[in-house]
């Protein structure tokens, strides 16, 4: 295995690119106030939720408002080849936004429109800075929902972008199942669109999951068409406490292999428990849980939860709470949705060092249980959350960003954490995706053979290397 050398990755390698006076004049004439040069506009284009915090920020900012607008911005970029970087709302977790090698960003925050709504083929067409929840308020009246929730209110393009998936996984799949079809624009400026509407199609190459995963290194999304889903006629959701993470995740597979059709299963280690409650008040028994939704009729809600209230008792589980109103819902989904920002307050002026591995259903205890022992014996705070349901589990290591030493042993634990994933089939990153922080581990992953065919496309159709550099792998 190409195993990464010892904490290369801990400082990005930045080459900043010059960006003539020229193409900012360019800029600001074709988008006037639409194209900051402020200081403060830039910072907060060029950071995001990673721990990557040393890296200028983009020369410029172009607020696009239509497809034409990115296609304009593009072409002036490609002139004077200075790189682009889409930004959605800034919530990524591996530095997909960070302007490495300079360059300007392209918010598509105000392309916030939903284009077309398809209820009888059970479709919508969005622009990319559409939110997951402003999508969801908007389809709401029809009956339908869209299932893809990572957590963060994070942007369409953007999810599409990074091949994002989340709590429902396990049932509705990620955005690579989900999306249909995309309008992208190309590092020439050209907009192409890929797919159709239609369920399924055997046309050429499939572009559409090209981009799908690309992080920006191939072009700009600025429609995406994904699918949507009935409301289930009944909900259900159950949280359940177990002695040992062991005892959780073991349920959890036995779920899994019996071919019980769970929409959401989360597991929340005891740790992460007590950060939840002393930030939202909560008041959950402070040890390891899974957090489980039931989707469909009435009656198979409740066979379904019966079944896995027996497998959980097997194992040790006790105090099963249930929830059926959206209300109740909401309040246990809080201590899932709030893990993260209730462990940065644990530790004020902390940094977050986040991480994610998936690996095959069967290999889930070995991969967790060991992973988990190294960080107890680390001596750092973590939070540990994940949806287990599909093998993807998440770890944030709490660090002082002041204390390099702090740092280098979070990096020692995501390091031994990948490894140990790949070593069992699995992947570097379920749903994080690569940017900045686990380019050494793709090449581990795929080999040398398929990152060299990765830069033969990114070099094919962006020649100038121009969109989103420095990403996914060098070249």
């Amino acid at each position: 295995m190409n195993a990464p050398a010892a904490l290369a990755h801990l400082v990005p390698d930045v080459r900043q690119r010059t960006v003539p006076a020229a193409l900012i004049d360019a800029l600001k004439a074709r988008f006037g106030e639409r194209c900051s040069t402020a200081l403060a506009v830039r910072e907060q284009h060029g950071r995001d939720e990673s721990a990557f915090t040393t890296v200028p920020p983009p020369a410029a900012v172009v607020f696009a408002e239509s497809t034409q607008d990115v296609a304009d911005a593009v072409k002036l970029a490609s002139e004077h080849e200075v790189p682009v970087i889409p930004f959605g709302v800034g919530s990524s977790l591996e530095g997909h936004l960070l302007a490495v090698q300079g360059g300007i960003s392209i918010d598509v925050g105000r392309m916030n429109r939903v284009l077309s709504i398809n209820a009888e083929d059970l479709t919508v067409t969005v622009q990319p800075g559409v939110t997951r929840k402003q999508l969801n308020d908007e389809i709401k009246s029809t009956g339908l929902f869209f299932p893809i929730d990572p957590g963060a209110d994070a942007t369409i393009g953007g999810m599409s972008a990074t091949r994002a998936s989340g709590t429902n996984a396990v049932r509705y799949g990620t955005m690579r199942e989900n999306v249909l079809a995309l309008e992208v624009v190309t590092a020439s400026g050209e907009v192409i669109r890929t797919g159709t509407r239609a369920k399924k199609s055997s046309a050429g190459y499939d572009l559409t999951r090209l981009f799908v995963g690309s992080e920006g290194t191939l072009g700009v999304i600025t429609e995406v068409t994904v699918r949507i889903y009935p409301l289930p006629e009944a909900m259900s959701a159950a949280i359940c406490s177990f002695p040992t993470i062991d005892a959780a995740v073991q349920t959890t597979i036995q779920t899994i292999q019996l071919g019980v059709p769970i929409a959401r299963v989360e597991l929340i280690d005891a740790n992460t428990v007590k950060m939840v409650n002393a930030y939202a008040k909560l008041g959950l028994r402070e040890e390891h849980l899974l957090l489980m939704e039931f989707h469909g009729s009435p009656a198979s809600v409740k066979e379904q939860a019966e079944t896995v209230q027996e497998i959980a008792s097997e194992h040790g589980a006790q105090a099963f709470e249930w929830a059926t109103t959206p209300e109740e819902r909401t309040r246990l989904w809080t201590a899932r949705h709030n893990a993260y920002f209730a462990a940065i307050q644990s530790k004020p002026g902390c940094r977050a060092i986040s991480t994610d591995t998936c690996v095959p259903i069967s290999r889930l205890a070995d991969c967790l249980l060991d992973s988990v022992a190294e960080a107890d014996a680390s001596g750092l705070p973590y939070f540990l959350v994940g949806h287990v349901g599909d093998g993807n589990f998440h770890f944030g290591y709490l660090i002082d960003p002041d204390k390099p030493e702090e740092r280098e042993t979070a990096e020692v634990l995501n390091h031994k954490l990948v490894t140990r994933a790949l070593q069992l089939e699995g992947t570097c990153t379920g749903e994080h995706g690569v940017g900045l922080h686990k380019m050494d581990f793709l090449l581990s992953e795929a080999g040398a053979g398929a990152v060299n065919m990765m830069r033969t496309i990114k070099r094919a159709l962006d020649p100038r290397n121009i969109m989103n550099p420095g990403k996914i792998f060098s070249l």
